[in-house]
């Protein structure tokens, strides 16, 4: 009973700063008076705070240029960890434009959704992202095209990676792909193994709700964020290859830092 009421408070707080943030991004999104990506930073990091989920980043997202941050899933969480680090854009599954608050909060981050099982929409989401890419938002792309276990990296899906080559060409810039591994490593301070990681995890096509009041009752988990060595497309570089290489580094990034964990 005392647990319920617990998480009952966190949601009734969560929604005291939710609606009138949405409100001011609203205005902002507008007017353009400040810059569209601090009420969305702000929310993640008290988002995180009440849920009991502290992020230690290593390094830091590449500026200056275009860049795609090409990263592992894991969890819907993902969003809010990835989100409280720095101001970045999400590409996002179609099925987020319709989850209740971070579906609409999404939207005003300017996230861009994408179909991914309509291979012939693919070039068009493409060339959408590439403009945002060129118009300077950085983007995240969650390139395994799923979610994971936490333990492990699926293959990469290239073709949304030519969204960077597509940008490259409007602008004339080059176009960095930095890689980024997400990696959920303690909860209550104990290093979580395989199997409490998976629970830590949001896989496939589980119910939303149940694993946000799973995660709004238990808390306290840690998670490290590594970014990568960046990996400039050039005029003649090749999507799967550009792919390719990021995944090397994410499955690298992830399996030193789950070890060093351990």
């Amino acid at each position: 009973m005392l647990r319920t009421i617990r998480v009952a408070g966190k949601i009734a707080l969560i929604a005291s700063y939710t609606a009138p943030m949405m409100l001011a991004q609203s205005v902002a999104l507008r007017t353009g008076w400040w810059s569209d990506r601090r009420l969305p930073q702000l929310w993640h990091r008290m988002t995180l705070k009440i849920m009991r989920i502290r992020v230690r980043a290593n390094g830091s997202a590449a500026r200056g240029q275009p860049v795609l941050l090409a990263s592992n899933h894991v969890s819907w969480t993902d969003i809010l960890v990835l989100g409280s680090i720095t101001g970045v854009h999400f590409v996002a599954k179609s099925e987020v434009r319709n989850w209740p608050v971070m579906g609409q909060f999404a939207r005003l981050q300017r996230s861009v959704f994408v179909e991914r099982e309509r291979k012939r929409a693919s070039s068009e989401q493409a060339k959408e992202i590439a403009t945002r890419l060129s118009d300077g938002d950085p983007m995240v792309l969650f390139a395994e095209g799923t979610t994971g276990d936490g333990n492990r990296v699926l293959p990469f899906k290239s073709t949304l990676f030519g969204a960077a080559k597509l940008a490259m060409n409007e602008t004339g810039k080059s176009v960095l792909v930095q890689p980024v591994a997400i990696a959920y490593v303690a909860r209550r301070g104990l290093k979580l193994n395989r199997s409490e990681r998976t629970e830590v995890a949001w896989i496939g096509d589980a119910d939303f709700v149940p694993h946000l009041l799973e995660i709004l009752k238990r808390g306290h988990i840690d998670v490290e964020v590594v970014f990568g060595e960046p990996i400039e497309f050039s005029s003649d570089g090749d999507r799967k290859e550009i792919a390719r290489l990021a995944e090397r580094q994410v499955r690298a990034m992830l399996s030193t830092t789950l070890r060093r964990e351990k």
